[in-house]
């Protein structure tokens, strides 16, 4: 949906692609044309559902186009594990999106030899939520927290996650087993190139327990999680 700076009445742009219901669409950056890329999470499960997208191996997400000038939505990738954030390259040439329930990044190129291709550019040691660039074209990424060994073999064995999501286990415990016991924030930098630059970490949790969003400005880190009450601020210089 699009609405303007006074606010009002929200326009809505786009509700489906390839005849296919949009149903957890997520992050979202626009360029100079302004054509939106955006990532729908899942055709299945929504936003409260996300332990459950993570933990089921579900595959139906995807990242997308919209076109302003022919109003018409394309899918650029499809078969994804919860896509999340997302974010155009400072020249334009490329986005970086975060494929969550996999750990790590992947490059879409959108100029260049590579046009219409993806690779990926890094593999993460937790759940990538949002990814941002700086004023240098380096990306900053919000990690929600860290993988544990449980989490790991299942994300190597799909055939297990999907026998253990049947079994009747509480959800509280299978988030806690799944996502990780004990909650502690990381945010890394990535260059352009994909090479790691920066690791900060809360390694004990007790500041800031989560990140899913990261943005630097002024020689400062703004963090904020869907599961703090407030802004976190690092002081970078």
């Amino acid at each position: 949906m699009k609405v303007g700076p006074e606010g009002g009445l929200a326009e809505t742009l786009t509700t489906d692609a390839e005849g296919v219901r949009l149903v957890f669409t997520n992050d979202l950056d626009i360029d100079d044309e302004g054509n939106v890329y955006f990532t729908d999470s899942s055709t299945k499960y929504q936003r409260r559902n996300f332990v459950l997208l993570v933990y089921s191996a579900e595959d139906s997400g995807r990242v997308l186009k919209y076109n302003p000038s022919t109003k018409q939505t394309t899918v650029l990738i499809r078969n994804l594990q919860f896509p999340n954030g997302l974010s155009l390259s400072k020249d334009g040439s490329f986005f970086v999106f975060c494929e969550s329930a996999k750990g790590r990044l992947q490059k879409y190129w959108l100029k260049g030899e590579k046009t219409g291709t993806s690779e990926v550019m890094a593999v993460l040691p937790g759940y990538p939520d949002n990814i941002r660039p700086n004023e240098r074209g380096e990306f900053w990424v919000a990690i929600h927290c860290r993988r544990t060994t449980y989490s790991y073999i299942n994300s190597k064995y799909p055939q297990l996650r999907l026998f253990l999501l049947k079994l009747p286990i509480p959800i509280n415990l299978r988030s806690l087993l799944y996502l990780g016991g004990q909650l502690q924030a990381i945010v890394v930098k990535y260059s352009a190139e994909g090479k790691l630059l920066q690791i900060l970490e809360d390694g004990q949790g007790k500041v800031v327990r989560a990140v899913s969003e990261v943005e630097e400005r002024d020689g400062k880190l703004w963090m904020g999680s869907v599961l703090m009450p407030f802004i976190a601020v690092y002081q970078l210089e």
